[in-house]
């Protein structure tokens, strides 16, 4: 067998190897999303626990570092954890199950409010094409509404929870306990068992920037949501809205989804107004507040404070918001950013295949034609 027939050999080998690979990962890949939420009550909440086990990988190793063992480190990481979710369940579940139960009462209220803008638009509507849309504006019945009591805690939101919620809760808690208490070890196991000290460095600078990009990103966001809710609730106390607390929560805790967060907290605001205010303009005060403390935060503190290094594609971040809001609903849309800063800063560390150089023969998935010169010049040489 000649040179030129062994190469033509192993390329066609190459090739199909290739195509099974490109197969087999198409086919993965349209067969994942499914694959998830078909299984979302396992992977929702282990996704969920190591996004936050991974942004609390910080706080580990700054305790390390001081001398704390793993374990006792990651108990308090877990419990500060809870303390968080605790505090914000308090603040904004409690008042918001009041405010539900007496939003039947306060229809009319809403509906009387309304009124001047809705014969607006219906008189703007009979100018425009003279067509007269009638609105049917009956009596709202006052809704009978059972008084349920609302969790004062963690602990009594999972008591009056599903036992699959209970389940879920529970496991994504052992899930950031195990994964921080073993994280030192299975981070030196994984580097060490690479072959060479190039691989072991590429394994370690990949880690690294993962856990340096999604605890950054969580960090600085969580601590801008914070500061907006703040400004926010003190805002709306002033102008004499109740529990501006909650409303602050409410609003941070939704801009962590970007652009549709925003846009339903000022929908909320905008209802709770109706709800409080006699005058319509005064009771859209709070969502005009609200829109403008995002435009704020949007424009100019967040890119100032994340900069270039975490600065995203738009059309990446509504994909990502997209995909993982179809397949987990609202908390695939909470974990939607993270997601994708993990797998852009993995995709940037390990290389994207050439698909363009595989389906045109050209490219790392086939020999190249310098390479094969190469070798045949080699070949032509020792024949000589």
């Amino acid at each position: 067998m000649t040179p030129a027939e062994q190469q033509e050999i192993n390329r066609r080998r190459d090739r199909l190897l290739a195509s099974i690979a490109l197969t087999s990962g198409i086919g993965l890949i349209l067969a994942l999303p499914f694959a998830l939420r078909a299984g979302a009550e396992f992977f929702l909440p282990l996704t969920a626990a190591l996004v936050i086990a991974i942004a609390l990988v910080p706080l580990l190793e700054w305790m390390e570092r001081r001398g704390l063992p793993s374990g006792l480190a990651a108990l308090i990481a877990v419990v500060g954890f809870l303390l968080v979710a605790n505090t914000a369940l308090v603040l904004i579940v409690v008042p918001a199950t009041d405010w539900f139960r007496i939003l039947p009462q306060r229809l009319p209220q809403i509906q009387a409010n309304l009124a001047p803008l809705i014969d607006f638009y219906a008189n703007l509507q009979r100018f425009v094409d003279e067509t007269v849309q009638m609105l049917a504006t009956g009596p709202v019945a006052a809704a009978q509404t059972a008084a349920v009591e609302a969790p004062r805690s963690l602990l009594q939101f999972a008591a009056t929870s599903a036992p699959s919620a209970i389940i879920q809760m529970v496991f994504a808690l052992l899930i950031i306990y195990f994964f921080l208490a073993g994280w030192t070890k299975l981070r030196r196991r994984t580097i060490n068992s690479r072959g060479s000290f190039d691989g072991a460095m590429a394994v370690a600078r990949v880690i690294q920037n993962v856990v340096d990009a999604t605890s950054a990103y969580v960090i600085t966001i969580a601590t801008i949501n914070l500061c907006l809710g703040l400004a926010v609730a003190v805002a709306l106390w002033v102008i004499g809205m109740p529990s501006p607390l909650m409303w602050g929560g409410i609003v941070a805790l939704l801009n962590f989804v970007p652009y549709f967060g925003p846009m339903l907290a000022a929908v909320l605001l905008g209802l709770g107004g109706l709800m409080v205010f006699d005058d319509v303009w005064v009771a859209l005060l709070p969502a005009a507040l609200q829109v403008g403390f995002h435009l704020v935060e949007a424009n100019v503190i967040t890119p100032l404070l994340l900069g270039r290094r975490l600065t995203m594609n738009p059309l990446l971040i509504l994909v990502s918001l997209t995909f993982w809001g179809w397949v987990w609903g609202t908390p695939g849309a909470l974990l939607a950013v993270p997601l994708l800063i993990i797998i852009q800063t993995v995709v940037s560390a390990a290389g994207t295949p050439d698909i363009a150089g595989f389906l045109f023969e050209q490219g790392t998935l086939t020999v190249s034609r310098r390479k094969e010169n190469h070798e045949k010049d080699e070949t032509d040489v020792a024949d000589g």
